[in-house]
């Protein structure tokens, strides 16, 4: 499935937002919210993606080209990682590591919002790269 770069940038930079508040208010709700969004976005049910789509998208030209949908799927998947790691640590009571994995996940959505670097596309393009019997 082909899908508009525009759009993960777009939801890159909401889901940037939304960390940079979690980590100010240190509020786990709002971080489980994200690891909900986290979560579609990888079965590629993203609601950003569905305001990109539905609002901001048919204001905006074509796009140059269009790109395939699995590593910012798997980008998703890890920020839920990120995300649930944080989450645990709320629960536990160890604030460091629930800071730690939320700013963790807002510096790969900064990256991806501000330069369309996608560090979670490129970890998966080079776990397929390293993939016994690949054709490079």
């Amino acid at each position: 499935m082909q899908i508009d770069p525009r759009g993960p940038r777009f939801g890159a930079a909401v889901t940037s937002v939304v960390l940079a508040v979690v980590l100010v208010a240190q509020n786990p709700w709002l971080l489980a919210a994200q690891a909900v969004v986290f979560a579609l976005g990888a079965v590629g049910a993203s609601p950003y993606g569905l305001v990109f789509r539905r609002f901001v998208r048919p204001r905006l030209g074509p796009p140059a080209e269009m790109e395939d949908a699995a590593p910012p799927r798997f980008a998703q998947a890890v920020g839920l990682g990120f995300a649930l790691v944080g989450l645990i640590g709320f629960a536990a009571g160890i604030t460091p590591l629930a800071l730690g994995a939320t700013a963790a996940a807002l510096l790969a959505a900064i990256l991806n919002a501000a330069f369309g670097f996608c560090l979670g596309c490129e970890t998966y393009l080079l776990i397929r790269r390293l993939q016994p019997g690949r054709i490079q």
